[in-house]
Order: C-alpha cells, then structure tokens, then sequence
C-alpha cells in the first residue's frame, strides 16, 4: 500500500516539467544554501501565507525531552525526507504535507541515545536502488527512500556502528566502542561512497574525530583520515609522542562539502580534548581546527589550513565551507570560505589552499597561563574579508541598555580579566568574545555574486579554570570524579553564581537538580541523552549511579576513588585522559534582567561581498518582544539556524528568539516579510518548486533559549492568483 502511493506521486512528479529539488544538505554539494527559483521575490513575498503544516506526531508532552529541531530536510521527486524531534525519518508529499511513511528507529535497532540534535539526512540513488541514510546515536542507517523499511544488505541488517575506523585497544591502548560518537550532521555522497564526521565528547573521554567513507552499498570501511595522526603521518610531531593513545577529538561535525569535478571533499575540524587546557597536548595539535582538503576517493589529504593554532578556547569551525567562484584580481578563482565562531573568514584556493587576501600571523598573549600549558605565540587573522561579529572587548562595548544594566555590567567588567580573545583561560576567571557567536552550525548562504550572507552573535562570556586535583578531602568521591572528567565543561559546579548564570542559559547549572528532577529522570537523561546532551552509555550502571548519587548530594551512597589522588602520575596514554584543570563551566555573561552584557546589536545578519573582501550591509536579526513593547526594536537577538538566499532577491532566516522566520532584501537588508512560527525555528530553511510552485519550507521544533518545543515543520507559497 504505501510502495504503491509513493510510486504514484513519482509518477506525478516526473510528469511535470516545473519542478525544482532540494536534493542535499545545505541546497548543493557546494553547501551554498542557494535557490534559483525566482517565482518568490522582492515584490510579492509580502503575500506569503502558509501552504501546509506538518505535525511530527510526537506527544506533546514529551516534547521536552528532545531538543529542538536542527534538521534542514531534503526535497528529492517532490518528496520530502526530514526527521522529528525523536528522531524518526519521515517521507511526505512536499506539495500538501501529506505523510507517505515513517520510521521508528528505535523499534528496529538497539542503542541507548535517544536523543541528540540531527541537522538533516543524505540520499543516494542507482536505478531503482533509493536509499536515505541518517545517523541515530552511534549507528548510521540505510532506509528505503521509497518505504521506509531498513535496507538489509547494508551492514548489518541495515546498519554499521559508527565506532568502526576509530581504532581498538591494540591500536589505542583502549576501547573506543561504547563511547560517545553521534552523526548529527549528515555526510556527502561522491559515487558510491558516504564520508561523514562525527560529534564526540568534549572531555577527557572523547573519541577521535576522524574523518571517513564508507561504501553506500554496503556499509563496508572504505578509508579513514585520522585528525590525529598516528606515528608516521604527517603532523604527527605537532602534538607530544603518542598523544593520539589518549586525546581525542579534532572532529568534523558540522559537515562536509564537495568539488565533484576535482573530486575534493572539504571539511572544518573542532577542538582536541579536553576544551581549555591544552598541557599535555603541546604543540600546534594538527588536524584540530583545520581546513582540510582530502581526497575524496582515497581520503589523502591534498592541502589544509589551521585557523587556530593549539586550540583553548573550543573554537571549533562550526559550519560547512562554502566554495565560491570570485573574481579576484581579475580573474575567476574557485575558491573555499570558512567563516568561523569569533567572526572570521578564511578565503582560500580551492585547489592549493592558498588564502586569497594575506593572513598575518599574529602575536598573541601567552601568560599568564595555567601549569604545563604551552599556548601557541601566534594566531592566524585574515586581513580580508573583515570580520562580521565584534573582536574587541572595552568599556565601550559594555551594555548602555539602561543605567542600572551598565552599572550591574561594569563592576563585574572591572573585577574580571579581560583582554585579548586569545589570553589562555585562568583560575581567576577571564571575560571572552568569540566562543559562541560569529558563525554557527546553520551555516552561511553565498549567491553567484560571490556574496556571502551569514547570521552572527555578538556575546561575552565568562571561562574560569579549577584545579581539578585540588579537594577539601583527599579522596574524591567516584561520583564526583565522573562528573568532573565527563560533565563539569558544560555545567561547571553544583552551584549558582549569580554573575554568570541566567534562565536563558543553553546549559544549565546542576546545582539544584535533585529537587527538580527524581533519581529514575535523572539516569534515564544520562542513558538516553538530550538535546545537545549525549548518552553517556559507557557508564557502567554502577558508574551511573555514582554520579547520581553525587548530582542528588548524598555523598553516603558515593564510594571513595583513591585513582584520583594518583592523577599527577597519570601515563600519557592512559585512557580516559583527566586533565588536572578544569573549566568551571562557560558561562554567558548577561545583565540583570538576562538581556546580553553587550551594547546591541546583539544578533545581526551580514552580506559580504567576497570578491572584494568588504562587508555589504549588516542589519540587527531578531527582537525580544518585551524590549519592542518599551520602543527598543533594533537589538536582535540570539540565533542558530541558517540563511536561505533566492534568485528572487531574497533572503530567508528564521533562527532567533522570538520565532519569526523572515524574509530580508539580499541588495540592502531590509526586511519585507515576516512570520511567527509555531515553535522556535532553529534549523535553516529550503525551497523547492513543485508543478510550476515555489516552496519556503523550514522546521519549527523549539526548545533553545528556553522557549517552548515544537514538532513540526511549515511550508510557505503564493496564493494560488499569485
């Protein structure tokens, strides 16, 4: 029954001649976000209205337990493929909304993530053979794109473990197999292959990020880069003798682009682990925060770029590249631009990787720096394009949104240091520009004008380290022990400082838990995951109620861990790694009423002509209604989600925090359309045309900022006399 409905629309569909896919994650495999459908435009989009709506069907008040929807679905045949906060793969008619199947991945396969973000899904097609592959927890999946079922013949019964290629206890010293390891970004197809990233862990018992393909048809290995080069490989001697035994990270998870012609394969990587200490990884740490160019068919790398030299300060590349024709000096030149967290852009030759404006190499503090860190001299800033988020920290900058906020604002400024982007975090506590902001994971648009659209944040933040061997006991509790290796990054302690902390937080303090949450929802988050949160399935069950035993504070149920006073003599390819400091939890700094420390603009969306490496326009993206109703309009706000830009002149992004998506003029920034959602709309959109009608159609899943989750998605038309 459902075979027969999907090959009658099929056949609908290839009976007209107007139409126009969404193939692929990010529009193409250029990963440009552009559309050259034009039937939407400057002059009409004023009459958009909503053409259908699409209930994922999840129960609403289960909603909460997922994050919110990051998925940018594809369009392939009239057909769209996307996922659900719960992450169930999908199939509807892109022209009415209509659900053609679903799939539970979790009445077929076994894993105990539950729930982690999931940016999108890959199609690959030969003849009749249509497949969708999408990552659930550590499992990629092959799912027949006409019905729904997993394909047997693809690894095993459907499916191959994400763990494969990483490395075993012969190789590491350790066994990767029950550490976390997600797909939240789907890979690109090049013939036969899939090449994926992965999100790992960020603490001392993280995964290597390698990168690598596997075959489509079969699921078998077909080769792997390691990030972390193993002894012999180029780049080896930038990191400590054997340090790939015991640091991982250095991973790809916002995804990868491709040259089909050249037959290249482009990705940025993150930082190595664990974030903001670095001592016993001295050196440049190559491929950690790198733009690589690997050769798709064999995985060799052909070129890469560092953006950031010995990263400690978690500025991963946190978006697709974009590869771009400009014309520079003259001439037409392929070539890559990255844009990065703190609000830079690397543009570079596609072929040798060979920036296009100089770089300088530039002198960067160094001290005061925690015991046995090596920070590295010099970071690499472009000299063009300019930045497009702010890069200097002064009272200037500091907030002047009422008098109360600056003063509230200034006296922690004057106590805090603060400084360069680039000082090596401290035990006091230093104010930072560009660890969340600049560009994110929704990626950045560039049309064939060579202009780039990216959607930024301008937002301070508060690092402070701890010496992780420092306790008012000799012994730490195992419990404690735990949290600190695996969960202190994020949360930092079980406390709350005023200072630092506000309800608009991403994450969220631990230090009242117990009294929000019963021990069985505590160990069933820590099993399952949530949101940006992952499954922490390597714990033993004694493990895991260790550290609910310390989350609950009731140390008489935590057992005493003598491992940890014998940290300091801790070999360096000893497994998990437990780096003797810490991060007390990065914070964003906020005033007293939660609004960023920051004068406005707060979230802004920005042209940038690449050709010419000068900004076009930049405008304020999003509002807080609370402020508008006082007469403040133009702060923006916060945003994850992605920019769509048209041939009708357009530019869609939705994104922030007040759940609009709009519709923007790509020649001056002005906005000529928008819509409130049903839920936050923190993916990026996609059009596509069907019998001769154009589509905007986007995600509405919630939850980020603390607003309220959704599960659907929304496609937007003309009116039919349109």
């Amino acid at each position: 029954m459902k075979i027969g409905i999907v090959v009658s629309v099929l056949f609908l569909f290839s009976a007209c001649s107007e139409n126009q896919d969404w193939k692929i994650y990010g529009g193409n495999k250029e990963g440009n976000r552009f559309s050259t459908l034009s039937q939407i435009n400057v002059s009409n989009v004023k009459d958009l209205e909503v053409a259908w709506t699409y209930d994922t069907g999840e129960n609403k008040d289960s909603l909460n337990s997922f994050g919110d929807i990051q998925c940018q679905p594809i369009v392939v045949n009239g057909i769209m493929y996307g996922t659900s906060p719960a992450m169930k793969l999908f199939a509807l008619d892109a022209s009415t909304g209509k659900q053609l199947w679903k799939f539970n991945p979790f009445e077929k396969i076994s894993t105990k993530q539950r729930s982690h973000a999931l940016r999108g899904v890959a199609y690959w097609q030969d003849g009749d053979d249509k497949r969708i592959l999408y990552g659930v927890g550590p499992k990629l999946l092959a799912i027949n794109a006409d019905n729904g079922e997993l394909i047997e013949s693809f690894g095993k019964h459907g499916e191959i473990d994400l763990h494969e290629g990483l490395g075993d206890k012969v190789s590491l010293g350790h066994d990767v197999g029950e550490l976390s390891v997600k797909l939240t970004t789907p890979g690109i197809i090049f013939k036969d292959l899939i090449i994926i990233g992965i999100t790992v862990s960020e603490a001392g018992d993280a995964a290597p990020g390698y990168i690598r393909a596997f075959n489509v048809k079969t699921g078998k290995l077909a080769w792997v880069f390691h990030t972390i080069p193993l002894p012999g490989e180029y780049g080896y001697e930038t990191w400590p003798k054997d340090a790939y035994k015991k640091i991982g990270g250095a991973n790809c998870w916002a995804g990868l682009v491709l040259d089909e012609k050249r037959g290249l394969v482009f990705a940025g990587t993150g930082s190595p682990s664990s974030d903001f200490y670095g001592g016993d990884r001295e050196g440049q740490n190559l491929f950690a925060n790198c733009i690589l160019a690997l050769n798709a068919s064999t995985g060799k790398r052909v070129w890469h770029y560092q953006t950031v030299h010995h990263d400690l300060w978690d500025r991963d590349l946190p978006c697709q590249p974009n590869l771009v024709t400009v014309n520079y000096q003259g001439k037409s030149i392929d070539a890559l631009a990255q844009a990065t967290k703190d609000g830079l852009i690397f543009l570079l030759n596609r072929e040798t990787g060979e920036p296009l404006f100089p770089i300088n190499e530039v002198s960067v503090p160094i001290s005061p720096a925690l015991p046995g860190e090596h920070p590295w001299p010099t970071q690499p800033i472009p000299t063009k394009p300019k930045p497009f988020s702010l890069q200097e920290l002064n009272e200037s900058t500091i907030t002047n949104r009422t008098h109360e906020a600056r003063e509230y604002v200034m006296q922690r400024y004057l106590t805090s240091t603060r400084g360069s982007k680039y000082m090596p975090p401290s035990l006091d506590g230093s104010l930072y520009l560009g660890l969340g902001g600049g560009a994110e994971w929704g990626g950045n648009a560039t049309d064939t004008d060579g202009i780039l659209y990216v959607n930024s944040n301008n937002m301070l933040w508060f690092i402070q380290m701890r010496n992780a061997l420092a306790s008012s006991s000799s012994l730490y509790s195992r419990g404690e022990s735990l949290y600190q290796t695996s969960c202190f990054t994020c949360h930092g302690g079980l406390y709350r400082d005023p200072k630092y902390s506000s309800k608009m937080q991403d994450i969220p303090s631990l230090a009242d838990i117990g009294s929000r949450m019963s021990r069985s929802q505590i160990e069933s988050i820590l099993s399952t995951g949530k949101g940006r949160m992952p499954s922490f399935q390597h714990f033993s069950k004694e493990d895991l109620k260790e550290v609910v035993n310390f989350l609950i504070k009731d140390p008489k149920l935590s057992t005493a861990n003598p491992v940890v006073q014998n940290k300091q003599q801790r070999k360096m390819n000893e497994f998990p790694y437990a780096p003797p400091f810490l991060s007390n939890g990065i914070r964003q700094f906020r005033d007293h009423e939660n609004y960023p420390a920051l004068i406005p603009t707060w979230g802004t969306l920005n042209a940038i002509n690449l050709n010419t490496g000068e900004p076009v326009w930049q405008v304020p993206l999003g509002a807080y209604p609370e402020l508008v109703k006082q007469g403040v309009s133009n702060t923006g706000t916060e945003n994850h989600g992605g920019p769509l830009a048209t041939s009708g002149g357009l530019i869609f992004i939705a994104a922030t925090f007040d759940e609009k998506l709009r519709a923007f003029d790509k020649a001056t920034g002005k906005i000529l359309w928008e819509k409130k959602l049903p839920a936050g709309g923190f993916a990026t959109p996609i059009s596509y045309m069907i019998n001769g009608k154009q589509y905007i159609a986007i995600a509405a899943g919630g939850t980020r900022y603390k607003l309220k989750p959704g599960g659907s998605y929304v496609s937007f038309a003309l009116p039919s006399s349109n």
